[in-house]
């Protein structure tokens, strides 16, 4: 049943992606610029005076000095004629006459070269594959009949006919009549042709003797290192060259036109324009997948906030931001958050800092009764988490939450404010789901297993991933006036809870005697919500099954031009790119897939769900997963994600320059001392790290804090503020591809398994240095097999990554050719480091983290009550804030014992 929210949030029909990029006009003019309806026929005239009329002076044909003039219906013949029969220059005629002859009737072809050569660097082939073959033509010389001359007058010819008749009669009664065959004249003309095409046809044959002599098919594989493919640094310039920032605006534009949150109408008509991008940038196969997943709605009159008085109503919170949608971009959505609980409930209203569970240790700590109460926290601080603040303050005791953003963490006083800066306005504010991603992912009615059909199903009351208290999030224009009439209720709070809230001039904790506040969040809640998934993908030539995976989400809070469309853009460019270089002739070793994923925003549904109906395919095929979300909120390049990337990333950083910085992203990198992160639990490439095991990466450009899932991310933001020339998100697509290129086209996949090593090292000193704050006195635990392990994971992977130089060295003595063993060789390598992250997986009955044994992997994952941050070990990380020691003992071991069986798979 469609919520009210789902109110047409688009009308008329939003633009389409040409009719965005055509409104590019500030970056210069469109492309293709505008036909006329006579664009047609001035095409055809001009093809045909360029083929026919080739004039006096230097486009003349070198075989037709005078220039070539198309006979008229009046004089073709005669013109010929006198051509043939000319005194004056019998050996043009002669010509002539040879070219009349072997000239082939054929319908004209157009070539396709100067349309590649406008969108293709010169360094690249112009060819494709769809040639066809044809073997050279071998005709033989024509027999020509010698006409008679033509006589003076007719009386010569009656002598001449009367003799002939005569001489006739007299020789036909003595001797009967000879016949004499007259062979074809052979000339140089002839001789040339047949030497020429005899010479073809032996080229052609010797080519292909040696592809099968080579054993070039049976391996794919027969190749010569580098032969039979574009190469590879040209391929790197084109790409480069090739990311257009006016399309990167373009696809901001269009996609945040209308607000579009997830299984509204807004979100399926953005899947249908992702599927249809997708096919017109030819790549090989488009589908679109649908699940069925719970997701809630606001309701207009459902949500409130106010401070009561017994019956009487004092104040009301004001809730909704001002109108920032345009006349086409329909209602903007109600602010509420995503997966939050209904119901209606009153109580004194407690300020709780940042909402961390240290947090409400101190009110209670202090005194505070805080069961029944409506709990006031804000946004980031010690709990980056929002559904981690909610879930405390319900295990606190209280009956309901409030979040609200405040102006000393994203507001005014950290700069101008939207929609002329980039932070939170007084009215702005921040949407978000309080599902427990760290608890469990995807749809949280079928946590572990697809939410397709057949497949069980719990009521949401069962379900882990739901807190059991209704919230709501505020601008601070209105949590103002809450903490003003806290205002001698409790205690004075400390100086580091004292937000930057404007005139509130004393901070204090509120108790049991402060103003009652009335929460009530009544929504509609569809447990079966269609959600869209788009997929297309370009299919490798080598290893087809392997693939490389592109992902970003398409759902948004509202208009979401950073988040997520910065990556949107970015995905789509890339698509374009690389389904053009396909056109060209050029295919990937490996698969590269691009997915539009839906309903992120509601715990990361659509990229799991997508994992767990795919698992074991993905765990045997998957080599990477590359994930976009906010792409583009900042200037500072980060990355975060599995070391196998680092060698790669570090690559692809050394080749682009910032133009705005006239330095390289590697060495701004290196200014500011950058590493690549680890992963935590905020985006889709959770459940393909951490379920999958599929070696992860994150990127994205980072900045201060912008007005993140509030109705000002939109089109006006991202181009006055964010990225006004779109310079960023290019810079993004140029990383985005070379990345893609190097892990889907290379011999050897790039993958460092030594700097894998080396962090787990550094991992482990963290983690022991983090447990050792925590330990009873007495207790210890083994982290000294952790690092023997990690140690072992050098040394193997460093004499593994030997067998590229010998592969080298194998191929350069047979002259480049690699051999149909050498070739499966070099797969089963690939293969090796593919699987790495995937052998780091705990897939025992029952394994996995604890209590939450939907995370396998025991590196990667999130922990308990650590969100969107990184946390290595989790559960390990888990045990010993439980001070379970016995079995953090054991799962130390167990992960010892993971880690020494992958390093053990790299021995060659």
């Amino acid at each position: 049943m469609p919520p009210s929210e789902k109110q047409p949030f688009y009308d008329p029909i939003p633009p389409t992606y040409d009719q965005a990029l055509a409104g590019s006009s500030r970056h210069g003019q469109t492309w293709p610029p505008p036909r006329t309806h006579n664009d047609d026929d001035v095409l055809e005239q001009t093809e045909a005076q360029s083929l026919l009329h080739r004039s006096n002076g230097a486009g003349s044909s070198s075989r037709h000095p005078n220039g070539y003039h198309p006979p008229t219906v009046e004089s073709d013949e005669s013109d010929i004629a006198s051509l043939l029969e000319s005194d004056t220059d019998d050996e043009e005629a002669a010509q002539v006459r040879r070219e009349v002859e072997e000239m082939e009737i054929e319908e004209p072809t157009t070539s396709r070269g100067l349309l590649w050569g406008k969108r293709i660097g010169f360094s690249l082939p112009r060819w494709k594959w769809s040639w066809r073959p044809r073997l050279p033509r071998i005709s033989l010389p024509r027999m020509r009949i010698q006409l008679p001359s033509r006589p003076e007058d007719d009386g010569e010819e009656t002598r001449a006919t009367e003799e002939s008749r005569n001489n006739d009669e007299d020789s036909e009664s003595t001797t009967p009549p000879r016949r004499s065959w007259a062979f074809p004249g052979v000339n140089g003309m002839v001789v040339l042709l047949i030497f020429a095409r005899v010479l073809a046809v032996t080229i052609i044959f010797g080519f292909l003797y040696l592809v099968f002599a080579t054993d070039f098919f049976s391996s794919f594989g027969g190749r010569m290192n580098g032969g039979f493919r574009f190469r590879a640094e040209d391929l790197r310039v084109h790409i480069l060259g090739s990311v257009e920032p006016r399309r990167l605006r373009a696809s901001v534009l269009h996609f945040s036109k209308y607000a579009h949150i997830a299984g509204t109408e807004g979100d399926y008509a953005t899947a249908m324009d992702v599927k249809s991008m997708f096919i017109k940038a030819g790549l090989d196969q488009v589908s679109v997948d649908e699940y069925e997943v719970y997701i809630n709605y606001p309701r207009k009159d459902g949500r409130s906030v106010q401070i009561v008085e017994g019956d009487n109503v004092i104040w009301t919170a004001q809730l909704d931001e001002i109108e920032r949608g345009q006349e086409m971009s329909g209602h903007q959505p109600y602010s509420f958050h995503g997966h939050s609980k209904s119901g209606d409930v009153k109580g004194p209203l407690i300020y709780a800092n940042y909402g961390s569970r240290e947090d409400f240790k101190n009110l209670k700590d202090k005194g505070v009764d805080t069961e029944g109460a409506i709990a006031l926290v804000r946004y980031y601080g010690t709990q980056t988490d929002r559904a981690l603040k909610v879930k405390a303050a319900e295990l606190a005791g209280f009956a309901g939450c409030l979040i609200y953003s405040d102006p000393a963490d994203d507001g005014f006083l950290k700069g101008e404010v939207a929609p002329k800066g980039r932070y939170m306005p007084p009215d702005g504010v921040q949407r978000g789901a309080v599902s427990l991603m760290s608890w469990a992912v995807g749809d949280v009615l079928t946590p572990g297993w697809p939410s397709i059909k057949g497949k069980p199903r719990i009521k949401p009351k069962d379900a882990p991933a739901l807190v059991k208290i209704p919230s709501l999030p505020l601008a601070w224009r209105d949590a103002q006036v809450l903490l003003q009439n806290l205002k001698g209720h409790g205690q004075r709070v400390p100086e580091e809870w004292k937000g930057g809230v404007p005139e509130v001039d004393e901070w204090w904790t509120g108790d049991a005697k402060s103003p009652i506040v009335r929460l009530r969040n009544e929504q509609d809640e569809n447990t079966k919500q269609p959600i869209w998934n788009v997929y297309g993908q370009i299919v490798g030539m080598e290893q087809s099954a392997k693939s490389i995976i592109i992902g970003n989400h398409r759902d948004a809070w509202s208009f979401g031009a950073a988040d997520p469309h910065s990556g949107t853009a970015v995905m789509i460019e890339m698509a374009r790119i690389f389904g053009d270089l396909v056109a060209r002739g050029w295919r990937p070793l490996r698969t590269i897939q691009f997915m539009s994923w839906d309903a992120e925003e509601y715990n990361l549904i659509g990229s799991t769900e997508f994992v767990e109906n795919n698992l074991e395919t993905l765990r045997n095929d998957a080599y990477a997963y590359i994930n976009l979300d906010t792409a583009v909120a900042g200037d500072d390049f980060h990355a975060s994600g599995s070391p196998v990337f680092e060698q790669t990333l570090l690559r692809a950083l050394n080749r682009i320059a910032d133009p705005k910085r006239n330095h390289t992203l590697r060495d701004l990198w290196n200014d500011r001392h950058g590493e690549l992160e680890g992963l935590g639990a905020g985006s889709d490439y959770v459940a393909f790290q951490d379920i999958a095991g599929t070696s992860s990466l994150d990127l994205e450009f980072r900045g201060e804090k912008f007005p993140y899932h509030s109705s000002y991310d939109n089109f006006e933001l991202v181009e006055k503020v964010i990225d006004p020339d779109f310079v960023y998100h290019g810079l993004m697509a140029q990383v985005v591809g070379l990345i893609i290129l190097d892990v889907a086209d290379r011999l050897i996949l790039p993958f460092d398994l030594v700097a894998y090593g080396r962090k787990l090292g550094t991992w482990v000193d963290n983690l022991e240095k983090w447990a050792s704050g925590k330990l009873d006195e007495g207790v210890s635990l083994p982290f000294q097999e952790l690092r023997d392990v990690a140690s072992l994971v050098v040394s193997k992977a460093g004499e593994f990554s030997k067998w590229e130089q010998r592969w080298e060295e194998l191929t350069a003595r047979n002259g480049g050719w690699e051999t149909s063993e050498i070739g499966g060789a070099r797969m089963d390598y690939n293969n090796r480091m593919g699987a790495f992250d995937t052998l780091l997986l705990d897939t025992e009955q029952g394994g996995g983290i604890p209590n939450r044994n939907q995370f396998k992997h025991v590196v990667f994952g999130p922990q308990l009550w650590s969100g969107y941050d990184e946390a290595f070990f989790p559960a390990i990380r888990d045990m010993v804030d439980d001070k379970n020691w016995s079995e953090a003992e054991r799962y130390i071991q167990k992960t010892a014992g993971l880690i020494r069986n992958a390093a053990e798979s790299l021995t060659t």
